[in-house]
């Protein structure tokens, strides 16, 4: 593995680079676990090396979603405009469970909590909801990147927010107006997305979000979207 210069690194993201993520392969099936340094060098990515993922889009009772602006800490996509909550679950008994996602959403109630500081109550498991997955590949920089099947969850309701600036620089619930004109500064070159927030915007989540009501229609746990 290569030598890495975590000197240079904040110390509260390189702690989390121990953190073990669970290895799959292209259907999704686990093959084994990875540290998350290991997960996300881009050598190993080009190598093959796939993890598993997910998203969060929460929405308040007012259909709007809530974003995120990853802090400047982060190692991946610092200073990036992204979804509500977007991480891993780790390869420990109760994050693995697959059954309906289970350890998946899990996962998502424990990084809503320590991200943004959502009461864990506030999200039980069983009120994320999982859609799809999508299997993409990005670059962050000359070293690191992400190369994960992720799942896509929603969460409708009003929470509340206590972020934690190591992971987040800002935060703020918008409009399907209000995100367009995101999407146009980003466009633009003013502001960066997130690679993964990118892709989902520019394919799924608009479609998605005329029919908060009526997401059942958009459920599809067999097929993974490769984009």
């Amino acid at each position: 593995m290569p030598e890495i210069d975590t000197d240079k690194l904040d110390a509260q993201q390189v702690q989390l680079l121990a953190e073990m993520c669970i290895l799959i392969d292209e259907e999704d099936r686990r093959v084994g676990a990875e540290t998350k340094r290991n997960c996300h060098l881009n050598e190993n990515i080009d190598r093959g090396l796939l993890h598993r993922a997910f998203s969060v889009f929460l929405f308040n009772t007012e259909n709007k979603l809530l974003l995120q602006q990853r802090s400047d800490a982060k190692i991946t996509f610092p200073g990036c405009f992204t979804n509500t909550c977007c991480s891993h679950p780790l390869s420990n008994p109760q994050e693995l469970e697959e059954k309906e996602a289970i350890g998946v959403r899990r996962a998502a109630q424990r990084r809503l909590k320590a991200e943004l500081g959502i009461p864990m109550e506030e999200v039980p498991p069983e009120e994320i909801d999982y859609l799809t997955r999508i299997h993409y590949k990005a670059q962050s920089d000359g070293i690191w990147g992400e190369h994960e099947i992720d799942y896509i969850l929603f969460v409708r309701k009003n929470v509340t927010l206590n972020p934690d600036p190591n992971e987040i620089k800002s935060y703020c619930y918008v409009t399907k107006e209000e995100l367009k004109e995101l999407l146009e500064k980003a466009a633009c070159g003013e502001i960066k997305l997130t690679p993964w927030f990118q892709i989902i915007a520019d394919s799924f989540l608009f479609k998605w979000w005329d029919n908060l009501n009526h997401l059942n229609q958009f459920v599809d746990h067999e097929k993974i979207h490769r984009m």
